[in-house]
């Protein structure tokens, strides 16, 4: 990747060359030097919680796949994939991420870098990166700047792409959809003509464009806030937010959460029986072992996901079968950590070297399936959103399952499998 590194790798493997033909060694040496020929790409995020679980539990497949295959073709010679976990601590101390990219890079010698979560971090980790010139493809963190930096200093920022998530500006029209979806059926069963909206949103940078363009688009939408609370996002109780919340007349909670929070919530929802249903964003809800965490307590609670038992892709149910089966969770939206790992293989394999520049221009060119949808790539290097690209699904957990509700013939886009939103019991009860 560095010219420096290239230079010592051709001086190495000089020397390797002379000593193979002084001492008549021949290839006894081919299984080492592959494996000290080994591609090395850094999974970043935090590994303690399932945001980074599922990050590595993904590339793993990858990565096993690729090299079971005979490896990455790099021009005349196929190369293994090494996986080298880089714990960012991200989730509980921000500065740590930037500290563990510096670690990656110049200790374990990664040459690629896949993952981030936490936006205040991967800004961070972005910076480290880029000053050591190392690709990064973000899977895991939603905040535009992290692609808008490309277009406002190209140079600097050249080696960042993201394939997931989709940014928060996308993830709101997205989530807004689904509101939508969920207001509507409000109206139906319910009976409200402008159904009331408390905004429960954690306390993170990423979220704020999404609370700046709800404030803007609800009101739209026919819909009416009645507040905005911002918990930590790892809060353990928010039994205060939920009953002011109820207090306050809302139909619909619309939430915004990535951090452990989403657990609690779902949990004292159902316990405190709150009055309204449930849309937005909660990556605890997306998957993992959810319902077991939360003892049953998650029912109805929805999200906007990434990845669901439904066809986004020729691949999308079989990796799914194959995550379940193998980890026995369902897989969250960061398991498009298993896309950007192919997707940068193929890039190389494209490019015919690991150098940057061939390889960006490779990876700028991408137009491949994945498990949210097709990944094309933005001129800032996002991932496109929209109908035929990456829209996003959303799900619900109905009857202990978690199940598909949208799109719902939106662009005419519906999935097999999906299934109409369902209001809890006790939120019809209440207002009937």
């Amino acid at each position: 990747m560095k010219s420096k590194r290239g230079v010592l790798a051709v001086l190495v493997v000089f020397g390797v060359l002379v000593s193979m033909a002084l001492s008549g060694c021949g290839g006894n040496g081919d299984d080492s030097a592959a494996q000290d020929d080994a591609i090395r790409i850094g999974i970043a995020g935090p590994m303690t919680f399932i945001h980074g679980e599922h990050m590595w539990k993904s590339a793993t497949m990858a990565a096993e796949e690729i090299n079971a295959a005979g490896g990455v073709q790099v021009g005349d010679v196929k190369r293994p994939i090494e996986l080298v976990s880089v714990e960012t601590n991200e989730i509980l101390n921000v500065p740590d991420a930037a500290n563990a990219i510096e670690r990656a890079i110049t200790v374990d010698n990664v040459d690629f870098l896949l993952g981030g979560f936490r936006t205040e971090a991967v800004l961070g980790m972005q910076d480290v990166a880029a000053d050591h010139e190392t690709i990064f493809i973000i899977t895991g963190s939603g905040h535009p700047q992290l692609t808008t930096r490309v277009g406002e200093d190209y140079e600097k920022y050249k080696y960042f792409f993201r394939t997931n998530p989709m940014n928060s500006n996308n993830m709101a029209r997205a989530s807004f959809l689904i509101l939508h979806e969920v207001a509507t059926v409000v109206r139906e069963d319910l009976g409200f003509a402008q159904p009331k909206v408390a905004i429960l949103a954690e306390s993170a940078i990423w979220v704020d464009p999404i609370i700046e363009a709800s404030e803007a688009q609800m009101p739209e939408m026919g819909l009416e806030i009645v507040g905005v609370w911002r918990p930590s996002a790892n809060a353990t109780d928010l039994s205060a937010e939920l009953s002011a919340i109820s207090a306050s007349g809302a139909h619909i909670i619309f939430t915004v959460m990535s951090g452990p929070v989403g657990g609690p919530f779902a949990r004292q929802y159902e316990e405190l029986q709150v009055p309204a249903a449930v849309a937005g964003i909660n990556v605890d809800a997306m998957g993992g072992k959810f319902w077991e965490t939360t003892g049953g307590l998650g029912a109805y609670v929805s999200t906007l996901n990434l990845v669901g038992r439904v066809e986004t892709s020729p691949h999308s149910i079989d990796f799914f079968d194959r995550f379940m089966d193998r980890y026995e969770e369902i897989p969250v939206y960061t398991v498009a950590t298993y896309d950007a790992l192919n997707i940068l293989v193929s890039a190389i394999e494209e490019a015919g070297t690991t150098e940057n520049e061939a390889v960006i221009a490779a990876l700028q060119e991408t137009d491949a399936p994945a498990l949210g949808g097709r990944v094309v790539f933005t001129d800032e290097h996002d991932v496109t959103w929209g109908p035929g690209y990456v829209t996003g699904l959303g799900t619900q957990w109905q009857d202990g399952e978690l199940k598909v509700f949208w799109p719902n013939d939106w662009e005419g886009i519906k999935y097999e499998g999906t299934v109409r939103y369902e209001l809890a019991p006790w939120v019809v009860d209440f207002w009937q």
